[in-house]
């Protein structure tokens, strides 16, 4: 399977963090999705009902994004990868990306990121 579709850079201010000025003030996260399908009969009908409508899931990454204040930013890139899977059958398997270009590492960097990486193949 080779056919895929990106999302790429995403922007959100969420209050994900361990320390108490990230919970209380948030910062800039973005977020970047590879989906993996097939969507040659989507392509082959012109048929929207037969891929992943990626506007829809740019919403819906977005609202797990800017939801519930989570320590690890590991949890939300888990949280939205499983959702995303559960919603989508066409899916064969998702990478979210979640940047967190201003973590409280006291040295200079350009960005710290997490991937979780789902598919059909690994779930129980």
């Amino acid at each position: 399977m080779a056919d895929r579709i990106e999302l790429k850079g995403l922007k959100v201010h969420a209050n994900h963090g361990v320390l108490p000025h990230e919970t209380e003030h948030g910062q800039a996260f973005s977020l970047d999705l590879v989906c993996w399908l097939d969507f040659r009969e989507a392509a082959a009908g012109d048929d929207l009902t037969k891929t992943v409508n990626y506007a829809e899931l740019a919403q819906l990454a977005h609202d797990v994004a800017a939801g519930t204040p989570r320590q690890l930013i590991e949890t939300v890139a888990s949280e939205i990868a499983d959702t995303a899977l559960a919603r989508y059958p066409q899916l064969h398997a998702i990478e979210v990306t979640l940047h967190k270009p201003h973590a409280p590492i006291p040295l200079v960097f350009d960005d710290v990121a997490v991937v979780a990486r789902r598919s059909r193949k690994a779930r129980p």
